[in-house]
């Protein structure tokens, strides 16, 4: 049997909930000091570079895990799912909140956070370094393979936003957009477009390099709030009080969905995959002021 004791925090989702969970994770290791922690993700990549962090698993690429750590072991497990508590359905509570609570953790303000080691600063630097200061433009989020529609009402920029913020920024920066795949670039000479598969460690220094940021409710928001770098992000299907931070300029769209039937809705209001019949929304550009976003990226 070995000496050590351990914290055993196995987490599941996309790249967004991951960066959501270096804060539960540094949590965890506060309350349980005495314990090495050890994570189970889908994107160890993340987390190696915590100091906290004792060891990193991949799903599905557990050898030995059994008999390691729980076979005659002093473990603590952590692995219980946050999206389903009544806090959270009813978005009472930020996410890290509820999920620390959800473990009977004593949560004290952690937020995520991202660590580059030397190679990778080295890397983005090279890849990201543009003659004019960035402006990132994330216009589409999400899975690659799972989405139904190339554009997802819920959760991505409405269109009629693109030529303004063009307009207005493109002599002064370098305007780069990301975007799930090549049926959404945006056809401008001034617009540099992202729409390949990119390392996440690429995806962090793209954000850590950019100077301003028009992001959507996806994983860039969540890494430019653990790179300590305020956002203006827009909400469609979510909210910011339960997946936002304070730091960002967080606007929210208008959905006049009060009285609009949802049939098909259980716990939850919209899906990520904007579900057509769900869509509240007659015409699009009632969703933002884009005067607003201009002026929040102005500031």
């Amino acid at each position: 049997m070995s000496e050590k004791k351990y914290s055993i925090f196995h987490l599941e989702g996309g790249l967004g909930k991951h960066i959501t969970a270096t804060a539960v994770a540094r949590t965890i290791k506060k309350n349980h000091p005495d314990r090495e922690l050890i994570v189970v993700c889908a994107h160890p990549e993340i987390f190696i570079n915590l100091d906290f962090v004792y060891r990193v698993y991949r799903h599905g690429n557990t050898p030995y895990f059994y008999q390691e750590y729980i076979k005659n072991g002093d473990f603590l497990m952590f692995k219980h799912e946050p999206y389903f508590t009544t806090e959270h359905i009813k978005k009472e509570l930020p996410l890290v909140e509820n999920w620390c609570k959800l473990y009977n953790l004593e949560y004290s303000g952690e937020l995520p956070e991202v660590s580059f080691n030397f190679r990778q600063q080295q890397f983005n630097t090279n890849k990201w370094i543009r003659n004019k200061p960035v402006l990132l433009l994330q216009t589409n989020g999400g899975p690659l393979n799972e989405q139904p529609y190339p554009y997802s009402w819920t959760r991505d920029m409405p269109q009629y936003i693109y030529q303004s913020i063009i307009d207005t920024f493109g002599e002064d920066y370098h305007i780069i957009q990301v975007c799930r795949d090549e049926s959404q670039v945006i056809n401008h000479p001034s617009v540099e477009v992202v729409y390949q598969q990119l390392t996440n460690m690429e995806l962090f220094g793209l954000v850590n390099y950019s100077h301003k940021r028009l992001l959507i409710d996806s994983s860039l928001q969540h890494i430019a709030k653990a790179l300590n770098k305020k956002s203006t992000v827009l909400w469609i299907g979510t909210d910011p009080k339960v997946f936002g931070y304070d730091t960002h300029i967080n606007i929210k769209a208008n959905l006049n969905d009060e009285t609009f039937k949802l049939p098909d809705s259980y716990l939850f209001d919209y899906n990520f995959l904007g579900t057509l019949h769900e869509c509240p929304v007659f015409d699009q550009t009632t969703m933002f002021n884009v005067d607003e976003i201009i002026e929040s990226l102005k500031l």
